[in-house]
């Protein structure tokens, strides 16, 4: 490497071909540029004889020095001039390159990127083999393969290859590493160590500087100082609130930090910011939602901060589900210590929202769990309203008391002998009983039960075949304490003992809290997963920068009882385990507790970050320069032979002025051009076309959904789809379009009169619009819809017959799934002979657009509920079976005579 103050050239000899300048000077001056043609007719020779023109017999000298510099730039540009070179890398021996590719490393991993290649790169020029040496233990929990002496080259690929891992670094294991390189000579001569750290300390990170140091020369580049790492710590419950823990290892200056609760489709639920003040370690972030919002929080994550440990995974563990509070005893009231809904209030208050009141009132707005203290029978129309409720996914928990052991109903799991046994009556036993451990099927599995619960008195339940079936919780006698069966989605369950004192000591226990909060995660469809020893398979990983992606082959399932501090690491990621329907989130953050400083190094390491070195290379810069100046040269060498600008221009320059003039004056003849093109573009192609409808996220929504569909058409089917249109019923013709989708949003306006006469003439005219009414999205509805189609010449609907065409188009499908499920579909109930049967209008509900919608990268915009996947392929195969039959009508529903057509034919 030849150095010349700050610049330095990576490959020297390049310079060498600077000599031939001259020559090239010489060859460029002798040869003239290409002669001028000039046609002979007369007319033309006449008019040049007026002012003629020359042709140079040698190449203007401004045009050989800009060739000469370009060509010198080239030159320069090959033989790697670097700008504030690097020194040498100390000693003779091989580089050390130990990199921390750990959780904490995936904050700024670019960086650490370009800071390994410049390594190399300064190894390579001084012909030094290089031994890259990750800390991270291998993905899977595999063996470390040992530490090999590599070439420069093999060592960049290896080290471009690198990337980030969701879990701490073993340092230890890398000490290990370089000990034996050492004690088997593989380290010949004085090497030096390059060490690129995550800022973070441990037991083991001197000991590593110390063991680097002795074989050489060492060094450590670390940006902690610009951006220290963060530690984000599950969050806890406080009533309504969350409340998360933010770790920092550099602790010694004011910085402000700002954490995002983000739901499953990467809607941003709340944003918080906070500042640490010199000295302090540890802040705590208070998060305030409603219980709607909370109940969709899949992430909570710190902005700006791209690793695993900033990032936290919520599953069911976090939702706030509302309870409803009813009793049957309102004498205890005036005394709190006598109330059933005390003991319950504050039982739950802590992790639910409470809500008290009458059934039929409770009832009316959303509600996860439903308890009933003491109530008889219920009347005629709150039993079907509960049992509608508990059929559609809600939890009826039940407690007994005098008046249901004396008026019982059929919204019990279990049929109950008339009375009740108490202690010391007819049916009585001796002492207060206790309870059993809880058997493996119940959600009350792994719950311990305090010594000193006792319970002396209960409703009992008649014999039955089933009845151990339906047993959550015995007494040690084996009679029932906790019974339950499941109705419809939901579950009815009842304890055989009072909410209050009365009848048990129960409720004055911490297994009382326990008990409840496991009875009201069974909404929502969790089942106890979170305590059941079946291994949960890997469902979505976070990687090395806290992103989540599919599970890889080297992952493996937990233990569903599993302690999250106990298990993650190589073998088992952070992420989600389980199902689609019932995840378990494992966190990284608490199987690393605290962060620590990088701390003191041993004397004569030196410290510095990943760009303090300063080094540039130049060979870009001076690239980028050569091509624009080999641009100029082309439009210089263009213009000298006539060819830049045509002659004939030249010499019409007042026609074409004349013609511009008259193009301004005659514009709007103009646009009805341009729009006679544009119908020919659009009627000679096929494109798919949405309605606009003014809301910006809406639009969007619907332009990518099309442009997924249309991605899968050209794909599986004939029909070549050239793009996608957004149309205004307000201003554009219609009639261009087969298909619109017009997705409902209620920022829309009313449609003028002509806009509604457009429309009626394009479904007259054989057009079909999907209007799709997003009943899950905000913005949507039936309501939007009827003031949208106010005035428009809508058919009779009725819902998609079974065996009508469009079920049969191109796909066989059952039913239509979008975003969402359980909308129906509606179309022309008695569809005619216009447009082929096809039906003008189909309406529903399930929000097609975003299950269709895909970004640039053809990668899905939203995730599909509760379907997954699988769902999604549905959702297009919807679209691919709707569009055939936009396009081909009824054709499907002709196969029916293929039987009697081929008889005809004798086949």
């Amino acid at each position: 490497m030849l150095g010349l103050g700050p610049i330095a050239f990576a490959t020297p000899w390049v310079l060498t071909a600077l000599a031939a300048l001259p020559v090239l000077w010489w060859l460029l001056r002798v040869t003239p540029p290409a002669a001028r043609r000039v046609r002979f007719p007369a007319i033309a020779l006449l008019r040049d004889l007026i002012a003629p023109e020359e042709t140079p017999a040698r190449t203007p000298w401004w045009l050989l020095l800009l060739r000469l510099v370009l060509t010198a730039l080239v030159i320069l540009a090959l033989s790697g001039p670097l700008l504030n070179p690097r020194a040498a890398l100390p000693g003779g021996g091989p580089l050390l390159l130990i990199v921390d590719n750990g959780w904490a490393s995936g904050r700024d991993w670019p960086s650490r990127k370009q800071a390994m290649d410049s390594v190399i790169a300064q190894a390579e020029r001084q012909a030094r083999p290089v031994v890259l040496l990750p800390t991270a233990p291998p993905p899977g929990g595999e063996v470390r393969p040992p530490a090999l002496l590599l070439p420069a080259g093999e060592a960049r690929r290896l080290a471009q290859a690198l990337e980030p891992l969701p879990w701490p670094t073993d340092r230890a294991a890398t000490l290990a590493a370089v000990r034996a390189l050492a004690a088997q000579g593989t380290i010949q001569g004085s090497a030096h160590a390059v060490w690129l750290s995550d800022g973070l300390g441990d037991r083991s990170a001197r000991a590593l500087a110390e063991g680097l140091q002795r074989l050489g020369s060492a060094e450590i580049l670390d940006d902690s100082a610009d951006k220290p790492p963060h530690l984000l710590l599950p969050p806890a419950t406080e009533g309504a609130a969350l409340v998360a823990r933010v770790i920092r290892a550099d602790f010694a200056r004011p910085e402000p930090v700002t954490l995002r609760l983000v739901a499953a489709d990467g809607r941003l639920l709340s944003r918080e910011t906070v500042a640490f003040e010199p000295g302090q370690r540890v802040r705590e972030v208070r998060l305030d939602l409603p219980a709607e919002l909370r109940n969709d929080a899949a992430s909570l994550r710190i902005e700006g901060d791209t690793t695993a440990g900033a990032t936290v995974l919520l599953d069911e563990r976090w939702r706030r589900r509302p309870v409803g509070l009813v009793s049957g005893r309102p004498e205890g009231e005036s005394q709190p210590l006598l109330s059933d809904l005390h003991y319950l209030d504050r039982a739950l208050s802590p992790y639910t929202e409470v809500r008290r009141g009458g059934t039929l009132e409770l009832l009316k707005r959303d509600l996860a769990v439903l308890i009933l203290s003491d109530i008889g029978a219920l009347n005629g129309s709150e039993a079907q309203a509960i049992d509608g409720w508990v059929r559609k996914g809600g939890v009826l928990l039940r407690f007994a008391g005098p008046r249901l052991a004396q008026h019982a109903d059929s919204l019990i799991p279990v049929r109950l002998r008339v009375g009740d046994r108490a202690l010391g009556g007819a049916l009585s036993w001796s002492e207060p009983a206790k309870l059993q451990p809880f058997p493996p099927k119940s959600p009350f599995e792994g719950l311990s039960i305090p010594a000193d619960v006792q319970v002396n008195r209960q409703v009992l339940a008649e014999p039955a075949l089933d009845l151990a079936d339906r047993t959550w919780a015995r007494l040690a006698d084996g009679t029932p304490l906790v019974t339950s069966e499941r109705r419809g989605d939901g579950w009815l369950v009842l304890v055989h003992t009072t909410a209050s004192p009365d009848w048990s000591n129960l409720p004055l226990s911490g297994l009382f809290v326990d008990m409840l909060r496991r009875v009201i995660a069974l909404s929502g469809g969790v089942s106890g997963a979170g305590t059941s020893s079946a291994a949960l398979d890997p469902v979505e990983l976070l990687d090395g920068t806290g992103r989540l992606v599919p599970p890889t082959a080297t992952a493996f399932p937990i233990p569903g009882n599993a302690a999250g501090v106990d298990v993650v690491g190589p073998r088992h990621p952070p992420g989600f385990y389980g199902s689609e329907e019932s995840r378990r989130a494992l966190n990284l953050s608490p199987a690393v507790g605290a962060l620590e400083p990088l701390g003191a190094l041993p004397g004569g390491v030196t410290r510095s970050g990943y760009g303090g070195h300063g080094e540039v290379a130049l060979k870009p810069a001076l690239l980028a320069a050569a091509l624009v100046l080999l641009t100029v040269d082309l439009l210089i060498a263009l213009a000298l032979r006539g060819l830049l600008i045509p002659a004939a221009l030249r010499r019409r320059g007042g026609a074409l002025a004349g013609l511009a003039l008259a193009l301004l004056l005659l514009a709007p003849e103009a646009a009805r051009a341009f729009d006679a093109e544009q119908a020919v573009k659009v009627t000679a192609e096929t494109h798919l076309a949405y309605v606009q409808t003014g809301d910006g996220a809406v639009d969007d929504t619907a332009r990518a959904g099309l442009e997924g569909l249309a991605a899968v058409l050209n794909l599986r089917t004939a029909v070549e789809t050239m793009g996608v249109v957004g149309v205004d019923p307000e201003r554009d013709e219609l009639a261009f379009y087969p298909l619109l989708y017009w997705p409902v949003s209620d920022k829309q306006r009313n449609l003028s009169d002509p806009a509604r006469a457009r429309v009626n003439e394009y479904l007259h005219g054989g057009g079909a619009i999907l209007f799709d009414t997003r009943d899950q999205a905000p913005g949507g509805g039936a309501r939007a819809l009827q003031r949208l189609v106010d005035g428009l010449e809508i058919p009779p609907l009725a819902p998609v017959p079974p065996d009508h065409v469009l079920r049969k188009s191109f796909y066989l499908l059952q039913d239509f799934p979008g975003r969402s499920t359980g909308s129906e579909l509606w179309i022309e109930a008695r569809e005619g002979r216009g447009n082929d049967g096809v039906s003008p209008v189909v309406i529903g509900g399930n929000d097609w657009a975003s299950a269709w919608a895909v970004n640039r990268n053809g990668q899905p915009l939203f995730a599909v509920v509760p379907g997954g996947e699988r769902q999604r392929e549905i959702a297009y195969r919807f679209g691919v079976n709707l569009v055939m039959y936009a396009l081909t009508g009824n054709y499907k529903a002709d196969q029916v005579h293929v039987p009697a057509i081929l008889e005809r034919l004798g086949q």
